[in-house]
């Protein structure tokens, strides 16, 4: 018929008939999940242990500076103790009676006096180089503490009471001191005045029977390891 359009039946069939393609991934197997599951296990324990190191470091590199990078002559007058020996887990008494968590004691640097609390004369001056070491520290006399362990249930006399208004005066077990901190050889316990680090290490044992003259250098050694702990030792607990 004039003017009629008519379709043309092979464009239907420009496409020709073809199944419904899909495209299939492959599953993972069992043998990759379980290495992947390891090495992500792996890599948190190597981050674990760096940020360990990484908080720690401050303390690694004091001790380093203090114990191996020394100028050449230096010496200590001090003996450093190796191992050191940590701050045992036990309770002492105060002056009241108190119990008292030794731990309580760590975060500061501590000057120690052992001793019984008659106090004869080598125990009163040791107490008395104590309190100078500390005050002729200067600023960072606020970074130490006193620390005078009492080992027996003697009554500490009352002209001893005001020199020891900012020491801390504890009763402990002299089996227990002695767990934690030691003389030298052919010393006693009281003869000496020693050294614990802010985490409670027995670290440092000064020579016995201490004079003005070697309480100088005593001085010295204590300014050292508090300037080699300056960056991460802050005063208080």
């Amino acid at each position: 018929m004039s003017g009629s359009k008519l379709s043309n039946p092979a464009a239907k069939n420009d496409l020709p008939d073809s199944p419904l393609a899909m495209t299939v991934h492959e599953m993972p197997r069992p043998g990759d999940i379980v290495q992947a599951d390891a090495q992500r296990t792996r890599m948190g324990r190597w981050k674990m242990i760096a940020m360990l190191l990484i908080c720690a470091s401050p303390v690694i590199a004091s001790y380093f500076t203090y114990y191996v990078v020394r100028p050449e002559g230096r010496r200590n007058y001090g003996e450093l103790i190796q191992p050191q020996k940590d701050m045992p887990k036990a309770s002492a008494q105060n002056l009241q009676g108190e119990s008292v968590p030794l731990a309580g004691l760590k975060g500061q640097w501590l000057l120690v006096n052992v001793g019984s609390g008659a106090c004869a004369e080598r125990c009163q001056q040791n107490l008395y180089f104590q309190r100078q070491l500390r005050e002729i520290l200067g600023r960072d006399k606020d970074r130490l503490d006193r620390v005078w362990l009492i080992t027996d249930d003697a009554p500490v006399a009352e002209t001893l009471l005001p020199a020891l208004n900012m020491a801390h005066v504890l009763r402990l077990d002299a089996a227990t001191v002695q767990s934690w901190i030691s003389p030298a050889p052919g010393q006693q316990l009281q003869d000496h005045l020693y050294v614990v680090d802010p985490m409670g290490n027995f670290m440092m044992r000064f020579p016995a029977n201490m004079d003005v003259p070697s309480a100088s250098k005593a001085k010295r050694d204590l300014e050292r390891l508090l300037k080699a702990s300056a960056s991460w030792d802050q005063a208080g607990r």
